[in-house]
């Protein structure tokens, strides 16, 4: 015997065949979509994640070339921030 299949979140069931049940399932899938769309802070998080990762699995191949990324984007970001200073004392 097989293992049903597993129905994403966002997915419909196949096999209902309750009216009722059929309409409370496509609007449970509906409310998740709309909220899988609309949860930004999540999709930001779920983003970040992926490029820690990007960047660690970088960092493991590349590691010299990884702290030279490093301590560029650190000392941008010290210029940024010198500039930014300086602009305001004026």
């Amino acid at each position: 015997m097989t293992a049903p299949v597993p129905v994403p979140r966002t997915g419909v069931p196949l096999g209902i065949t309750d009216p009722v049940e059929k309409a409370r399932a496509e609007l449970k899938a509906t409310l998740a979509a709309i909220e899988e769309k609309a949860n930004v802070p999540r999709r930001v998080g779920t983003a970040a994640e992926r490029r820690i990762a990007q960047f660690r699995r970088f960092a493991r191949e590349e590691p010299t070339a990884a702290t030279l990324a490093v301590i560029g984007t650190a000392a941008a970001v010290g210029v940024i921030v010198w500039g930014a200073i300086r602009a305001y004392v004026r």
